[in-house]
């Protein structure tokens, strides 16, 4: 009786709550759907729901944007579920090693990566809302994990410009000015970053915050809501080919069951939809394929809207989509999720402790050797996703060389790393790790090839054994440095090699300390320094006042380790006061921001310089570019955009004036194309000549013929001129990623890295006639034009900030090249 009473009575109270329990219109004071809700009210609601349903709502704080807003995830549950949180979690994480015995389905319901795809944070209130009273029985055996916001500072960029621009009452004409974001808009993050595909890389503060909280839990379910064009249906699961191979039989499964419910509910009240199309799940870094990697169903939902709806907008057939149109449909699919896993807990945790199980991966070890500092890097990325390795014992290991596409075999040394598939995260590491992935269709949304021992130009082998290897030991492969710094010493030698380098150099620059560099290599103290090797000298700064003091600093604090010798006469190769070991002169860097640049490519570099190479630049804005006295820097930066009708007849004879005169112009994808020609400068692009006698197609078939020219980010084995001050630090070939059939004939003099005859990608896919353009050209290349340079760089080396690999010749570049 005792044990009804109180029953009864926990459920009388949690109806009260219920009851009083201020909806978000109620909340905020306006109808949600009637107005876009800034990020801080979006906070606000979230923290009356935590206050006053305490017993269901647990919101945490898990860390901050670059513009100090904080990102936040809630746990919903039933009452019992919250109070007993923290032992559900590690009940289902004990999955992954076939030891739990869970009884609750997790969900993670993620709104709004994308800045101005701004409804779904406006969804989320309303099924929070919802969640804790008329669908609360839902919450009984489930957890739902709500991230409100990923991108907050996207959204208030949108939700501000559009409060500031939208018309009063707002206007549907989608010609109207509310419904045409500006050159910076509120898709990406602070550094213009997609956080959508970023979850593999974590280059943004956004995702190495959010991974650690994601790897806590391993949602059974995962939500990415987004939205896609105003004339688009609703796109919900199942997803489209190509699935990876490791999709399981009850991922693709479940999504049907999904999906099918959605439809029930959008049946019902007439919404459009489609399903199977466009969104595959195969590229990792998004929001569904890499919770789906770490044995969860990951889905993305995608409502039409975006930034060009507003508030509401005409499409093209003449109706009206509305703000509370698109909340509706977010809510209905957020809700149906949780009804979903609500009802099928029991399959959801058998299949995840299934998906840990031991998988039979034809590799069963990577093994991993190379610069230092290049396995440092991806030993920290590893750490990051929670995936194991170890250090190998010398001996020799079998496999698939990396290198050359074959068979082969390697030696292994207490330096080589060691990844396993043989471990929770197996999946995840075949994903990361594999030579290269298998396509199951040619069309997909994203990028086809992304394997990290080429991003991080690591010496790789495949094994189809286990490779024995030692977890132990620390992880920090350089110890830290600094020492034997000393006022009488004539120099200090540093090795160039990484981005860690790259940083030293970088630092010692901002600090005023002249360094020099060589241009070849050298014999000193008994050991040989490859080109580009920097070398300081007691000489260059002695009125330097804390010379010895700042050099201890910036090595310690980039773990930097310097070879001191007290003589610049080398036991063989350039003394250090020969004109072949110039001085890295102080470089005063600009880069051009604004239409026509590609906001994405901008923050590329933007991001490079402030958070990897900490170097300052000088951002250049095209609205006032003319009023602008180029002659002030010594690089101009364009990154990859659309620049034919900015520049201009005049602006090109004053770009090639700054050159002339000793500027540096570095010229990235795209902007190659808007700055040769008749009055531009020499590089010419390659064109191949079309067969007249071609079959007419059928239109059906059109799209798969077209893809014959396209390139899906392939990666290529390239030829590299390591003696010219572009490929300091690289060897004799270099793996580029290729995202376009975009060719360029090679340099008469300067031609660096390019791709030969034989130009098959090592991975990925590329069409038969694109790699039939793209053969015999340029990849990277410098152009001497008076006292300047241009440097050409047709392939992005600084792509989504991950390609760890490219970016020492973007420094190069900018420091090297003379």
């Amino acid at each position: 009786m005792k044990k009804l009473l109180l029953a009864f009575f926990l459920l009388s109270s949690a109806l009260g709550i219920s009851q009083t329990l201020l909806s978000p219109s109620e909340f905020l004071g306006y109808e949600l759907g009637s107005e876009f809700t800034r990020h801080h009210q979006v906070v606000d609601y979230y923290k009356y729901l935590a206050a006053n349903a305490s017993d269901r709502v647990k919101l945490v704080e898990y860390g901050k944007t670059n513009e100090r807003r904080p990102l936040l995830v809630a746990y919903v549950s039933a009452p019992e579920n919250i109070l007993a949180l923290e032992s559900i979690r590690l009940e289902h994480l004990k999955n992954t090693i076939g030891q739990g015995s869970p009884t609750k389905a997790i969900v993670w319901l993620s709104y709004n990566v994308h800045g101005n795809e701004s409804v779904s944070t406006e969804a989320s209130m309303q099924t929070i809302y919802e969640l804790l009273t008329s669908k609360s029985a839902y919450l009984e055996n489930t957890v739902v994990i709500m991230d409100p916001c990923i991108n907050p500072d996207g959204r208030d960029r949108y939700v501000n410009w559009y409060n500031q621009f939208k018309n009063t009452p707002n206007n549907i004409d989608p010609n109207s000015k509310e419904h045409h974001e500006g050159w910076l808009n509120g898709r990406s993050n602070h550094y213009m970053f997609d956080l959508n595909r970023d979850w593999a890389w974590l280059t943004q503060i956004e995702s190495q915050q959010r991974i650690k909280v994601f790897n806590q839990w391993l949602p059974h379910v995962h939500v990415d809501f987004h939205e896609q064009g105003v004339n688009n249906p609703y796109y919900f699961a199942p997803a489209a080919e190509p699935f990876h191979e490791v999709v399981t039989d009850f991922q693709r499964d479940f999504q049907i069951t999904i999906g099918k419910n959605h439809a029930k509910y959008f049946d019902a009240n007439g919404w459009f939809y489609f399903t199977k199309e466009v969104f595959d799940l195969l590229y990792p870094s998004y929001g569904d394929t890499y919770p789906t990697y770490n044995g969860g169903i990951g889905m993305t939902y995608e409502q039409g809207g975006s930034g060009r709806a507003g508030l509401g907008v005409r499409t093209f057939i003449g109706d009206t989509l509305t703000l509370n149109d698109r909340i509706a449909h977010h809510l209905t699919t957020g809700l149906s999720t949780v009804e979903v896993a609500s009802k099928n807990t029991e399959k959801l945790n058998r299949e995840f402790k299934k998906f840990y199980q031991n998988k039979n991966f034809k590799y069963k070890s990577y093994v991993m050797n190379g610069d230092p500092d290049k396995i440092d890097a991806i030993a920290a990325l590893l750490r990051s996703h929670e995936i194991k390795y170890g250090w190998a014992k010398e001996g020799t290991a079998k496999g698939h060389l990396y290198g050359t596409g074959k068979l082969g075999s390697s030696k292994t040394t207490p330096s080589s790393l060691v990844v396993s598939t043989n471990q929770a995260k197996g999946t995840l590491a075949q994903v990361l790790m594999e030579p290269n992935t298998k396509l199951s269709d040619s069309l997909t949304y994203d990028i086809t090839a992304w394997s990290l021992p080429y991003a991080y130009g690591l010496e790789t082998i495949a094994s189809q054994t286990l490779v024995e290897s030692d977890p132990s030991g620390d992880w920090e492969v350089l110890p830290p440095k600094g020492a034997n710094i000393n006022q009488d010493t004539y120099a200090y030698i540093s090795d160039w090699s990484s981005m860690k380098d790259a940083r030293f150099l970088a630092g010692l620059v901002k600090e005023n300390i002249r360094v020099r560099f060589a241009k070849n290599p050298f014999w000193a103290e008994g050991k040989k320094f490859d080109r580009g090797s920097l070398i300081i000298t007691k000489g260059d700064n002695k009125n330097h006042k804390n010379f010895v003091e700042t050099l201890s600093r910036v090595a310690y604090d980039n773990k930097t380790i310097l070879t001191p010798t007290n003589t610049g006469f080398v036991e063989k190769g350039n003394d250090f006061g020969s004109s072949y070991v110039p001085v890295v002169t102080d470089t005063k860097i600009a880069m051009l921001s604004g239409e026509p640049t590609s906001t994405l490519e901008f923050g590329e570099i933007w991001h490079f310089f402030e958070q990897q190479l900490r170097y300052p630049l000088t951002i250049l804005d095209t609205e006032y570019y003319d009023e602008v006295n180029l002659s002030e820097y010594d690089v101009l930066i364009l990154p990859n955009g659309w620049y034919s009708k900015f520049f201009n007849e005049n602006k090109l004879k004053e770009l090639k004036e700054f050159v002339k005169n000793g500027g540096k112009l570095i010229a990235m994808e795209g902007a190659i194309k808007g700055i040769n020609g008749e009055h531009g400068f020499a590089i010419k692009e390659k064109e191949i000549k079309k067969d007249s006698t071609e079959n007419i197609l059928p239109y059906e078939e059109a799209e798969r013929e077209d893809i014959k020219n396209a390139i899906t980010g392939a990666i290529f084995r390239t030829k590299v001129d390591q003696t010219h001050p572009l490929a300091y630090g690289y060897g004799d070939h270099y793996f580029t990623l290729k995202l376009s059939d975009d060719a360029f004939e090679n340099l008469e003099t300067g031609t660096v890295v390019y791709l030969e005859n034989a130009n098959s990608p090592i991975a990925g896919f590329a069409g038969s006639e694109a790699k039939k353009k793209i053969a015999n050209t340029l990849v990277f290349g410098v152009e001497e034009v008076g006292k300047g340079q241009v440097v050409y760089m047709v392939d992005n080396p600084l792509f989504r900030g991950f390609w760890e690999n490219g970016k020492l010749f973007f420094v190069n570049a900018l420091f090297m090249v003379k």
